[in-house]
């Protein structure tokens, strides 16, 4: 009982709506002429109202949502006024700075677009220049708070490409370039890239795993689930990241829902692995490979470094994936030891009634797997 109102906790705790999802910042930095500048792509309502981009995975979780919603509704105009409030922090940090001396940005241009979606974030292109001082590297810090950093050095032979996270700061790096990455480099950097985007911030996909693991307390129906969703999300994943397919999120994100509900009812109609299911989970997995192909645009691949790094963030995928089913069967296993121990019986008696317990939880997370992804279908098609 315990384990299901756990369950049911986690469930219920993944109904957040998907507006406003947070979203890396984007710097293209080059310099020039005793000139630095650097080129953002920013979500400005979310830094200006506080919002703790390292915490939240959606503005709406966030303590200054009701904030961020007033900016949100901001004219272009009246919001880039505020912008360079920020610039002060900023400096202090410093965001940029030229063998250990900071650099003091100044705002050269903002471009705001006007609000088409209120349902999505709205990106500014913001400008900032600083005047540089002799040097040979360079390094790029970003604020505690600020989410993750991805950093493009421009103009030069081999540049620099790299992500940082709130709080951190990059490796110094050669103004004049050279510091491109290593094809090892690219394929340990991506992998916790793809590794978070499911876990903490991949709901739906973890929701999708669930319904696999559900289906059945035997190995073998789980190894070709997962290897036909792997093999799907692996094609799409890598046509998409090459532009060889592309399909808006408008009509990916509510399919997605609707594998969900699929594979959950299922769940609670069949009793093992039918022969089609291998193929529907395929097909599916097609459609989550296009939603990790979006996570990928959001962040750029180094194009000299571009089969790594698609691996690497593949790999992490992968590792996502094996961890929400591990922990699954942990949790179950550690209930039914719990509720054997209770009654003192034997170890022989926990292995024979676990499939009992198993299936009663299945059905039970199934159908709230079910109840949720509904709930998204008609969240992303109607709402």
């Amino acid at each position: 009982m315990l384990l299901c109102k756990l369950t049911l906790a986690l469930l219920l705790s993944s109904t957040v709506a998907r507006a406003h999802e947070v979203v890396p910042t984007i710097a293209d930095l080059s310099v020039a002429e005793g000139t630095a500048e650097l080129s953002l792509r920013i979500n400005l309502e979310a830094f200006l109202a506080g919002v703790d981009l390292d915490a939240v995975e959606d503005t709406d979780e966030a303590e200054q949502a009701a904030d961020y919603e007033s900016l949100h509704a901001l004219p272009p105009q009246e919001l880039a006024a505020r912008a360079p409030a920020l610039l002060e922090g900023w400096n202090a940090l410093p965001v940029l700075s030229i063998d250990g001396t900071p650099l003091a940005l100044e705002s050269t241009s903002i471009a705001v677009p006007v609000v088409l979606d209120p349902e999505l974030p709205r990106l500014t292109d913001w400008v900032l220049a600083a005047e540089v001082p002799e040097g040979s590297s360079i390094t790029v810090s970003w604020p505690e708070g600020g989410g993750d950093l991805v950093v493009r050095q421009q103009g030069v032979a081999e540049p620099f490409t790299g992500l940082i996270a709130g709080g951190e700061s990059s490796p110094e790096f050669a103004l004049a370039g050279g510091n491109a990455q290593t094809g090892l480099q690219a394929f340990t950097g991506y992998i916790p890239v793809g590794f978070d985007h499911i876990l903490p911030k991949g709901l739906d996909h973890i929701l999708f795993v669930l319904g696999l693991f559900f289906l059945s307390t035997h190995l073998a129906p789980l190894i070709w689930q997962v290897s036909a969703f792997t093999l799907a999300h692996t094609v799409t994943l890598a046509a998409g990241a090459l532009g060889l397919v592309s399909v808006p999120g408008s009509i990916v994100e509510p399919l997605i829902a609707a594998s969900i509900v699929y594979v959950a009812v299922e769940n609670i109609f069949a009793r093992g692995l039918t022969r089609w299911r291998p193929f529907v989970v395929f097909g599916f997995g097609l459609l989550h490979g296009l939603g990790f192909a979006s996570v990928l645009a959001e962040f750029g691949l180094p194009q000299d470094q571009f089969v790594p790094a698609l691996i690497g963030f593949n790999v992490g995928v992968e590792l996502g994936q094996l961890t929400v089913i591990a922990t699954a069967f942990v949790l179950i296993w550690l209930g039914v030891f719990a509720a054997r121990r209770a009654r003192l019986t034997g170890v022989e008696e926990m292995v024979t009634e676990y499939p009992v317990m198993f299936r009663a939880i299945s059905v039970t997370g199934s159908l709230l797997i079910a109840l949720i992804g509904a709930y998204w279908v008609i969240e992303r098609t109607l709402l």
